[in-house]
């Protein structure tokens, strides 16, 4: 039963402030409007408490309306506080923060709204929550994503957004061990064949640590995580995520920037300073076109361009379209290449001719090209690289929008009158006795070839990379005309691309 005292006062105008309840103090929080629930408190309290928060800078009212943001109640039953709430007329209830009076009193302390954590929300637990559903065997899911299957279509949407931005927050502070765990974590969840409801459901799966399942448990009952809007609130984290996404910018070159008192793109241009290199010139000056997502018509476009010229050079050349796109992904943030011959040597020089012949068909918008750097002598490498030895060259061209097929067209803004978008593009020249190797690795995903190596070296007492695999018992490298070799080597069933979306 509600009890009258909460019955929530709502008025068409506003209500005269209570004398002496209001002084002049200068409001220093707008973003929080403070409704303190009387029900438990007692109205001498709550004045006393308004007067309090009023005089440190926070918004306070006594009428409860739709420009509340945090309700704060003492001793409340849950269910009863949530009821009355909805029962109040307000538009939109799901959007208030009902919180314990322990987060009013950490911001007392403070002197600030403090950051809501889970331990002061009080949670709608009359709100229907679907069944937990029986454990998932753990003994099918293994703690290497190349023994699972996982394919685009991801039921943990909802908990790997946020396990991933976790992630990224963790590489741009340099935490590889929690970046490392989020993205394991992320991983498994997205190979699961059905929604988790409940943390029962995840008992013993592998990869899970305590902190992951802390963040699920708050998105479980909440519906979201306050640990990544903490994040995502996070001036450092904004700014470092917006500058990495300039083309040629990484982490500590957004770092560098972020120091010197940077926060957009348009101080960074304005900073006379700041001396860019090639690359970033052209991340800055086609930002708008590659900050888009490329579509699968784009990238299908693109290979026929990319083909068509390979082949006008060399007839018999082989291009193979890899990463996400092969991997089946509707969208991409670039498209990546292999370009090979079926004989070994040929390959060299074809990819400068193929540059100079997408120069003269004026579609090459900025070329970096890269030498091959290969040598068979120094593998197996003792330590991971990021980025292999074969020649390649990064490109943006030029993409018409009547070259793309299929819905949608050209990946373009509304409105947009320029009937072209420049489209980042990655081609890698392997020699064809390392093409499997170069295709495995350039298909990914990238949690996928982790732990494919990962198993490679603890499993079986090899090193694979981009190259070639190695037994380091035999002493010898394994070869390979095909990814099916590759796998049947490591003794594991075969893992189509389009099951790699780890």
């Amino acid at each position: 039963m509600i009890h009258a005292s909460m019955l929530p006062r709502v008025k068409k105008r506003p209500r005269p402030v209570e004398a002496g309840a209001r002084g002049q103090e200068e409001v220093k929080f707008n973003e929080v409007t403070v409704y303190l629930v009387e029900r438990k408190m007692g109205s001498s309290r709550r004045s006393f408490l308004t007067s309090l928060a009023r005089s440190k800078g926070f918004r306070v009212e006594y009428v409860l309306s739709d420009e509340v943001t945090h309700v704060v109640a003492e001793d409340n039953r849950a269910g009863a506080l949530w009821a009355w709430l909805r029962g109040s007329g307000l538009r939109d209830v799901s959007r208030l923060q009902v919180l314990d009076i322990s987060w009013f009193t950490d911001s007392m302390r403070e002197g600030r709204p403090v950051t809501v954590e889970t331990r002061h929300c009080i949670p709608d637990t009359s709100s229907t929550v679907p069944e937990c559903s029986p454990p998932i065997a753990a003994a099918n899911v293994s703690q290497y994503a190349c023994l699972r299957r996982t394919t685009t279509e991801n039921h943990n949407k909802i908990f790997t957004d946020v396990l991933e931005e976790l992630a990224e927050n963790s590489e741009f502070n340099e935490s590889k061990g929690p970046c490392l765990a989020f993205r394991r974590a992320a991983s498994v969840l997205k190979s699961l064949p059905s929604a988790v409801h409940c943390l029962g459901a995840i008992q013993g799966l592998p990869c899970l640590g305590e902190h992951t399942k802390a963040v699920m448990e708050e998105i479980l009952i909440f519906g979201r995580s306050f640990k990544v809007e903490e994040v995502q609130s996070d001036e450092r984290y904004q700014a470092l995520k917006l500058f990495t996404s300039v083309f040629g910018v990484g982490p500590k070159t957004a770092e560098k920037w972020y120091r010197r008192g940077l926060r957009s793109l348009k101080e960074i241009l304005a900073e006379p300073n700041i001396q860019l290199n090639r690359m970033q010139r052209a991340g800055f000056l086609y930002y708008r076109d590659i900050s888009k997502a490329v579509s699968k018509a784009e990238a299908k476009a693109l290979r026929s361009i990319i083909e068509e010229t390979a082949h006008w050079i060399a007839p018999d050349s082989i291009l193979a379209l890899t990463g996400g796109f092969r991997r089946g992904k509707e969208y991409g943030h670039d498209v990546d290449f292999l370009l090979t011959m079926p004989v070994m040597g040929k390959e060299e020089g074809l990819l400068l001719r193929v540059i100079d012949r997408l120069r003269d068909q004026g579609i090459l918008l900025y070329c970096e090209h890269q030498g091959s750097t290969f040598d068979m002598s120094k593998l197996p490498s003792r330590r991971f690289e990021a980025m292999d030895h074969f020649e390649k060259c990064f490109l943006i061209l030029r993409l018409e929008e009547g070259q793309v097929e299929g819905d949608g067209g050209l990946q373009k803004d509304p409105g947009e009158s320029r009937g072209w978008r420049a489209v980042r593009v990655d081609l890698v020249a392997p020699p064809v006795d390392r093409y499997a190797f170069a295709l495995l690795g350039w298909t990914g995903s990238r949690q996928f070839e982790r732990d494919l190596r990962r198993f490679a070296s603890k499993e079986r007492g090899m090193c694979l990379d981009n190259h070639a695999l190695y037994d380091k018992t035999k002493k010898l490298f394994l070869p390979a005309t095909s990814e099916e070799d590759i796998f049947a080597h490591l003794g594991l069933e075969y893992v189509e691309p389009w099951q790699r979306n780890a």
